[in-house]
């Protein structure tokens, strides 16, 4: 644990008490602060409470005595429509921060000498996948590497920091707004595409939110821009104009001067006068697809201001293992892969998948986003047959309908998954894939994308450990019964 030693003596209130909320009011106990802690949930609180948190009722409390306010970041304070722990809050003038502005607080009070290393990841899409790798690069080199924030632990669980520990720290949009002291060694820009608009507004507010990533850096810092996309493209080029830090853009698409960029699928760096080829990312089995290959390059850009030899860089991204419910490869029953891409919650994250395969049985839907599946259309055509789930299922059968792409409504995961294998066997497809890439959100019949992903993975290898054929061909029975 880091403690928060900055807030010693002041009084900080906490509001949501999931992962980071515990975390942060545990940190906030060990270095010294009074603590006020509460969740609209008694289970949640309780849970808290067993932990060693301190409860407070934030509705019964003089908010004229709080100094700081920690709020969950998936909790509002703006739009759509503001928690009432944080109106009570901003009428008060209390600055309202997340667990990420506490670790930034502790990393900026301590001498150079033993600050730790910050590499910090955003964007639309990409990020956990660029977080993980980055950190096993960094291991695979010898370097005591740290990961959390969005993924993995909250940055408050991190083991205590040190001279040549590195943090590399995965950071939404909702974590950026509310932090201000962050200054990251490496920042990392990867894409920006419509999402959490309910949240931000607009999609301008949104690219703000996420350009916090860059306050605070200096001269010694280093900027990595994605400009596969046009926002990317101009924020690099809006950069290169303010000047004063190492601006490094990255490509999967095409070459880029004084960057790192992926031509014929292998990974170039082209940052001196001479071109170092990295590595073949063909041979990465973990990072398939055009954008993970962006993924790889940002992960080679991030480190490369640490003095780590190219080479070593190169076998350790293609030793990568990969990451759970991003295009993970569950197994293979005969001629049939079953893909689990759960974290794909929207369709611009699903359409990563779509380009990356061919004969897809795809399994979709969930709580759709604004836009629904329209801007995959272009890509219907790598799809088979589709099996539709959840809320968004009838909307996007519509879609589906209009581009003359087959598909069917099976309401639940479990059903989708029996008829997609059943199809995909009886295809005859050498390289039939079963592919759960929902395009959107998960909360209508799962509590979060990764129960959603271990339900699909779970369910696919008890699949491919009976008669699929003759269970499948049953089920479809009892259904049409």
């Amino acid at each position: 644990m880091i403690k928060a030693d900055t807030f010693r003596g002041r009084t900080v209130a906490v509001f949501g008490l999931g992962r980071t909320g515990v975390s942060a009011a545990l940190s906030l106990v060990a270095g010294g602060a009074t603590v006020w802690a509460w969740d609209d949930n008694r289970e949640t609180r309780e849970a808290a409470q067993q932990k060693g948190v301190p409860l407070k009722n934030l509705k019964k409390v003089d908010w004229s005595e709080v100094d700081d306010f920690v709020l969950s970041p998936g909790v509002p304070h703006h739009l759509p429509k503001p928690h009432w722990s944080a109106t009570a809050a901003q009428a008060a003038g209390v600055p309202i921060i997340c667990d990420i502005e506490i670790l930034a607080r502790e990393v900026a009070a301590k001498p150079d000498r033993a600050r730790p290393k910050i590499i910090a990841i955003t964007g639309t899409n990409g990020k956990s996948t660029t977080t993980s790798l980055i950190g096993h690069i960094l291991k695979t080199c010898g370097k005591d590497a740290q990961i959390g924030g969005n993924i993995g632990r909250g940055v408050l669980d991190l083991d205590r920091m040190h001279s040549g520990m590195f943090y590399v720290i995965e950071l939404s949009s909702y974590q950026l707004e509310r932090t201000h002291s962050l200054r990251a060694n490496s920042a990392v820009f990867l894409n920006l595409s419509p999402d959490h608009l309910d949240r931000h507004g607009s999609l301008e507010a949104y690219g703000e939110a996420k350009q916090a990533i860059f306050a605070n850096q200096d001269t010694a810092d280093t900027v990595v821009i994605g400009v596969d996309d046009e926002y990317g493209k101009a924020l690099c080029t809006e950069l290169k104009v303010r000047n004063g830090r190492r601006i490094i853009p990255i490509s999967a698409r095409r070459a880029v001067g004084h960057g790192v960029s992926v031509l014929g699928g292998k990974l170039f760096c082209n940052m001196s006068k001479k071109s170092i080829e990295v590595c073949d990312l063909r041979k990465a089995t973990a990072l398939e697809g055009q954008h993970n290959w962006q993924n790889a390059a940002a992960a080679y850009a991030a480190v490369s201001a640490f003095g780590l030899d190219p080479k070593e860089i190169g076998e350790a991204i293609l030793s990568f293992p990969g990451l759970a419910h991003r295009m993970e490869t569950v197994g293979t029953l005969r001629n049939v892969r079953f893909v689990n891409d759960s974290k794909a919650t929207n369709a611009d994250a699903a359409r990563q998948a779509l380009a990356s395969y061919n004969n897809i049985f795809w399994i979709a839907g969930g709580v759709a986003k604004e836009g629904g599946i329209d801007p995959l259309k272009d890509l219907f055509g790598n799809v088979r047959a589709a099996y539709l789930i959840g809320e968004a299922a009838e909307d996007f059968g519509v879609s589906l309908n209009t581009a003359k792409c087959p598909n069917q409504n099976k309401k639940t995961l479990e059903m989708a998954l029996l008829c997609a294998t059943k199809d995909a066997l009886e295809s005859g497809l050498k390289d039939a894939i079963v592919l759960l890439s929902p395009a959107c959100a998960s909360f209508d019949q799962f509590k979060n994308f990764e129960i959603r992903g271990d339900a699909f993975r779970s369910q696919a290898q008890k699949l491919m450990g009976i008669d699929v054929t003759g269970s499948v061909a049953t089920s479809e029975a009892g259904e049409a019964a």
